[in-house]
């Protein structure tokens, strides 16, 4: 009798009502719904990487800082006399200095004070008061910080390779562009710990730690050597240091680059595999404290 009263095709199962009978839906949060929570967060983290990249374009010290770069690399004209015949080498030697130098003062001046500086002004709370998980937040500030800094890179590339060209040494450009290439990833790392200092420090003490691990990462080797000769304690001290820090000179193609010679595409290849671990490591670690963080 129980069974007549059934429906039918439903043998062998429990009654709709029964809770072991409900079955979740699809789009749940067993279904689609984690995929869709993830499309959303991306396109948040991409909405806060225009508006950084915007802010970031506006902000005057960026185009002091390009325009310095400019100046400086064209300055390297005036200086070819002096170079007994070098004028090639000096102008690409001191036109990738000039991209890495200048781009980290952009760094220095924009993106350590970038998570900082809306803590200190209150707009945070509007920005997390909506659906913008922590993360993303984070996410889309490297993006958009790291976009801005690839510009500053192409366009003071362009400049380098432009002046090669006047020159009659236009076969420099694939070593220019490559150097330029690794200076840029080099440049979105050390943005990345910005990224990171800036969610978890004032402006000031942002400013030293990313200064500090930049310095320390174009030592990164010489701290492996010192690790191997130094004893005991020390010895593992520096050895857990050198993992730390970003390993900087595998992005260090100049002295290359001003013979006019390239790298070889497996070391392209693993650079840019670096800096894509090495940035989500850091950016991991940094949403990881932003979660805890309280802000009062």
């Amino acid at each position: 009798m129980a069974a007549a009263g059934r429906r039918p095709g439903a043998r062998g199962h429990p009654a709709t009502g029964h809770p072991r009978g409900t079955v979740p839906r699809h789009g749940g949060p067993g279904g689609r719904g984690r995929p869709r929570r993830r499309a959303e967060e991306r396109v948040k983290a991409a909405a806060i990487a225009r508006n950084t990249f915007r802010e970031a374009t506006r902000d005057r010290a960026l185009t002091g800082v390009l325009v310095a770069g400019v100046a400086l690399i064209l300055a390297t004209q005036a200086l070819g006399a002096l170079a007994l015949g070098e004028e090639s080498r000096l102008t690409v030697d001191l036109g990738l200095s000039a991209i890495s130098g200048f781009g980290l003062l952009v760094i220095v001046l924009v993106g350590t004070s970038l998570v900082a500086k809306e803590i200190e002004r209150r707009t945070i709370f509007n920005l997390l008061s909506r659906p913008i998980g922590r993360p993303a937040y984070l996410l889309g500030k490297w993006l958009g910080l790291s976009s801005a800094l690839w510009v500053v890179v192409a366009v003071l590339g362009l400049v380098v390779w432009l002046m090669l060209e006047v020159r009659g040494h236009g076969g420099y450009g694939p070593a220019v562009a490559e150097a330029a290439y690794l200076a840029g990833l080099e440049l979105t790392v050390v943005t990345g710990l910005a990224v990171l200092f800036s969610a978890l420090s004032t402006p000031v003490l942002s400013t030293l730690y990313t200064v500090g691990f930049y310095c320390a990462g174009q030592w990164s080797w010489d701290l492996r050597d010192f690790a191997e000769r130094a004893p005991g304690a020390l010895g593992v001290t520096l050895r857990v240091a050198a993992d730390l820090v970003p390993n900087l000179p595998i992005f260090n193609m100049r002295a290359l680059a001003a013979h006019g010679q390239v790298t070889t595409p497996f070391h392209l290849g693993l650079a840019t595999l670096y800096a894509l671990v090495y940035c989500g490591c850091v950016l991991a670690l940094a949403a990881a404290a932003f979660e805890s963080r309280d802000f009062k």
